[in-house]
């Protein structure tokens, strides 16, 4: 998928039919590109990247796990009825603070191996081998960038974050709270899924935030896919917001499977 986000497409999109029957170009898939990676680069090819992105999410689960012993949260007790409305906000709002500062500490403290992940990976674009070892990128990210070149595109990654978990606990509480009645026999089954769907939607919404964070996190390092014609070097996250977003291209790899091509149906021939 991120290699679909900073645009490359190695191989030519193919004529199908959307669910009216309309012509549209699809571009290839997750699995015809997988297999593409294979031809070029071997099985091995579909794990470059993957030993920074485990230490990233082992230090991510670490660090909110330290996080929650060394600020633990006071249970309160759980509360339903509209009548407790202006309580149980209040529980959200304080269970939904703590998450966010756990989120926040332990993005800050993974990014720097989320980086090198990213640039592992985006080595295929330009078959290039600049960032071969976890501690050889640590090195010269330090050697060319300093220490700010570990925390490229981390504001657009936290404030993603935080939206999301807002967004996610606010309306999972307001539609348990109004639309789910407690005279209603599934009413506990229902409230345990709202969460989790919200979080489906809401991620959706959020999804700029982590394209722009991990586009930031390429752009103008030195290896081909940060340069143009892939990208053009933008100034900051804002600058490469702003880019996608005059393109329509702010959801840009956010699908694995239906990839449209950015060409409208109209331009085809009809049979």
């Amino acid at each position: 998928r991120f290699l679909s986000q900073v645009g490359h497409e190695p191989l030519p999109p193919t004529i199908g039919r959307n669910v009216l029957g309309r012509k549209v170009l699809y571009l290839p898939g997750f699995f015809t590109y997988a297999r593409h990676i294979v031809e070029v680069d071997g099985k091995r090819g579909l794990f470059r990247g993957l030993t920074p992105r485990l230490i990233s999410s082992t230090l991510s689960t670490i660090t909110r796990g330290s996080v929650k012993k060394a600020f633990p949260l006071e249970d309160m007790e759980h509360v339903s009825n509209k009548d407790d409305v202006k309580t149980s906000l209040r529980k959200v709002v304080r269970e939904t603070s703590h998450e966010m500062m756990m989120q926040c500490v332990s993005r800050v403290v993974s990014h720097p191996l989320h980086v090198i992940s990213m640039r592992c990976m985006v080595q295929f674009v330009g078959r290039e081998v600049k960032y071969s070892g976890v501690f050889s990128a640590i090195g010269r990210i330090f050697k060319e960038e300093g220490i700010l070149g570990f925390f490229v595109g981390l504001v657009p990654h936290i404030l993603g974050d935080v939206i999301f978990l807002w967004c996610c606990n606010l309306l999972a509480h307001f539609i348990n709270t109004y639309a789910v009645d407690d005279n209603f026999s599934q009413a506990s089954v229902i409230r345990s899924y709202t969460k989790f769907v919200m979080g489906i939607a809401v991620s959706m919404l959020t999804y700029p935030f982590l394209l722009v964070g991990d586009l930031m996190a390429v752009n103008n390092c030195g290896l081909r896919a940060g340069l143009p014609p892939y990208a053009p070097v933008f100034a900051s996250w804002i600058h490469c917001w702003r880019y996608l977003s005059a393109q329509g291209q702010l959801f840009r790899g956010s699908s694995l499977l239906f990839r449209r091509a950015p060409i409208p149906a109209a331009s085809f021939p009809i049979d």
